[in-house]
């Protein structure tokens, strides 16, 4: 091994000790508390049955891109679904990327300039930190969903700012002050761009439609990997936000285009949202019945996501092995990821949860705690 590869064994034997090294492993059987597929839609044989009509009917979907979207891998099908998610969000564009991590690298790295702020919500997602190392413009941090802490660092700034915060958080299980935080942005001048990854489909179209913000908003990412059981991305914003990005982002110019059945999957997806309202309503009678559990969750009483807070490592990985022994496929965070002292079981709920299966996790996880 050449010496320069020693520190790589030594970060991973560490992480070996300290029983949070990563692996890819194949996706396991068992009841899914886990996933991001809230509404059931990756698995629904429905939706399957579309899509694979469509694809009989329009072979040429499964071909290669063959390029960026600059050079050979745009199409017609990919214009046709951004002019369709942006009148969907009610945005004047949209421009579509192979995923939410691609979308948040791009706006990031790009628009801010080398003499701006990015004031980021502490948790914010870690596409949003690696995109700012990528960016000229300096970074600031204000404490979670803590409007009176951003309001002081926005006094403070003398350039012009950007603020980064998600409306429902993936770790917390709790949603933005959006409103109030778009309130602070335009007494500021600032440039607000929201990430709507595990918001969206979960609460309509997303808080940003549910609040209609759209015109208080310099972005809103929507993903579809999540609630929409597809793959990619979309930013939502002006005409000339679009243009600027199609010019000047890296993360977009420089990558082949996905194939067209992504982008026809993701245009299926909102048809097949809109037509099943019921599969939104059942996710949220299940939140309910595991709220009513009376589990301590820092989580948000609505939201698909619902933390348990286990400080004491071995105790979270027994709860989390107990769990697995028993069937039940959760989800242990440890740090870094979430800070020290905060490492979480993180329990997702799903349309396609039953009560039975809901109240008998919450029994076992009582039984440890």
């Amino acid at each position: 091994m050449p010496d320069h590869h020693h520190r790589f064994q030594q970060l991973l034997c560490k992480r070996k000790e300290e029983g949070i090294l990563r692996s890819l492993n194949p996706r396991s059987e068992g009841i899914d508390f886990y996933s991001n597929d809230y509404l059931g839609f990756a698995g629904n044989k429905q939706l399957q049955d579309i899509l694979l009509q469509t694809v009989i009917s329009n072979p040429q979907l499964l071909s290669g891109s063959t390029g960026s979207r600059l050079i050979s891998g745009n199409t017609a099908i990919a214009n046709d679904t951004e002019l369709y998610i942006a009148e969907k969000h009610r945005f004047q564009a949209a421009l579509l990327f192979p995923s939410g991590y691609n979308a948040n690298l791009a706006l990031f790295s790009t628009l801010p300039g080398r003499h701006d702020t990015i004031i980021v919500d502490e948790q914010i997602h870690r596409s949003v930190h690696d995109a700012c190392r990528m960016s000229n413009a300096r970074k600031l941090k204000f404490r979670h969903n803590d409007p009176e802490d951003l309001d002081r660092i926005l006094k403070k700034q003398d350039g012009h700012c950007y603020i980064a915060i998600e409306s429902l958080y993936s770790m917390e299980g709790d949603f933005a002050p959006v409103e109030e935080i778009a309130e602070l942005a335009e007494q500021y001048g600032a440039n607000l761009i929201i990430d709507e990854a595990h918001a969206f489909g979960v609460f309509g179209y997303g808080l940003v439609e549910k609040y209609q913000l759209q015109d208080k908003v310099c972005a809103a990412v929507m993903t579809y990997g999540k609630a929409l059981g597809a793959h990619g991305a979309a930013v939502l914003s002006n005409h000339l936000i679009r243009s600027y990005l199609i010019n000047f982002a890296s993360a977009f110019i420089y990558t082949t285009s996905a194939q067209d059945i992504q982008w026809m999957s993701i245009r299926t997806g909102y048809d097949f949202l809109e037509d099943h309202p019921e599969s939104a309503k059942k996710l949220h009678e299940n939140i309910t019945i595991f709220r009513n559990q009376n589990l301590k969750s820092p989580s948000s009483a609505t939201s698909p996501v619902q933390a348990i807070v286990i400080a004491d490592n071995q105790k979270l990985k027994t709860i989390q092995n107990t769990l697995s022994d028993n069937g039940f496929l959760t989800y242990a965070v440890y740090s870094p990821t979430v800070k020290e002292g905060t490492e979480r079981l993180r329990i997702c709920l799903h349309s396609f949860n039953t009560e039975e299966e809901i109240v008998r996790l919450a029994e076992i996880i009582k039984q440890i705690i």
